[in-house]
């Protein structure tokens, strides 16, 4: 059952198109949806989208563009044919700033906006497809096998999860970053703009055993644009780094190629549970 798609999507006569960024998610979210039988297109953003991903479309279903050519992202949706789109993957942080190449439609968006940080910027990217009367879709949509489902009971003490919690909901509040890693009542590292996978190889040097990451989604989280992830990766640090529990907010969150990602976890002695 797909929870996440809206009622009267239309398998049949629906063609979605994925923005693709980095990371597994895209390509795992584009073997979902052709496999409902669902046409699908992909734009790709240079620099980022992989080359595995790119080979899944021929050449007349997939476009590539520059971070930034809103102007040309919305020509190709149009060109495509496209009722919804999905926003997928990652963009490195970085290249909201450094590497971005905005055209004239961009230019202009950008000046109206008081703060410039991903979801202002993410959110007018909605708001401009949705204007041209193409659906921006839950995130969540197509991954229900790997939405992140609420644990029957804690493994470690429940006040060092209720600890962890509070404090990466305060930091979510904040707007700061999304996780924290936590021991017996003290927070030993926060999110930042370089994300969970750089906080978690921060604590590496701590040499302490037993941590806890606590990951959650903002109070007013846009899922257009951005679910918290959790993949192989993260769980591949949490081995090195001595971050021995994962802590999920359930049915807000993904951890991609779920069943693998939990075998992987018990062979490290790692416990991902949803809260």
């Amino acid at each position: 059952m797909e929870n996440f798609l809206p009622k009267d999507f239309d398998k049949a006569r629906s063609i979605v198109a994925i923005i693709a960024g980095s990371g597994e998610y895209p390509l795992l979210l584009a073997q979902r949806i052709l496999g409902m039988g669902v046409q699908c297109r992909l734009i790709a953003l240079h620099g980022e989208t992989a080359t595995e991903l790119l080979e899944k479309f021929p050449e007349e279903n997939r476009e590539t563009v520059h971070i930034g050519q809103l102007g040309k992202v919305l020509k190709i949706l149009r060109q495509f044919k496209t009722s919804e789109v999905i926003l997928a993957g990652q963009i490195k942080p970085m290249r909201l700033f450094k590497d971005l190449r905005p055209d004239l439609r961009t230019l202009c968006l950008l000046r109206k906006l008081k703060e410039r940080n991903a979801d202002t910027i993410f959110s007018t990217v909605c708001e401009q497809i949705e204007r041209i009367g193409i659906r921006v879709l839950d995130a969540r949509s197509f991954m229900d096998p790997d939405i992140v489902r609420r644990s029957p009971k804690f493994p470690l003490n429940r006040r060092m999860v209720e600890y962890g919690i509070y404090m990466a909901s305060e930091i979510a509040r904040l707007n700061i970053g999304q996780s924290v890693i936590v021991r017996e009542g003290t927070v030993l590292c926060v999110e930042g703009f370089d994300g969970t996978d750089a906080m978690i190889q921060r604590v590496q040097s701590f040499g302490i055993g037993n941590m806890l990451l606590v990951k959650i989604s903002k109070f007013h989280h846009d899922f257009r644009f951005d679910v918290p992830i959790f993949g192989t990766r993260t769980l591949e640090l949490m081995g090195e780094s001595g971050v021995r529990f994962a802590a999920l907010e359930a049915e807000r969150m993904i951890i991609l190629n779920r069943d693998l990602v939990l075998k992987r976890a018990e062979k490290f002695g790692i416990k991902i549970f949803g809260y």
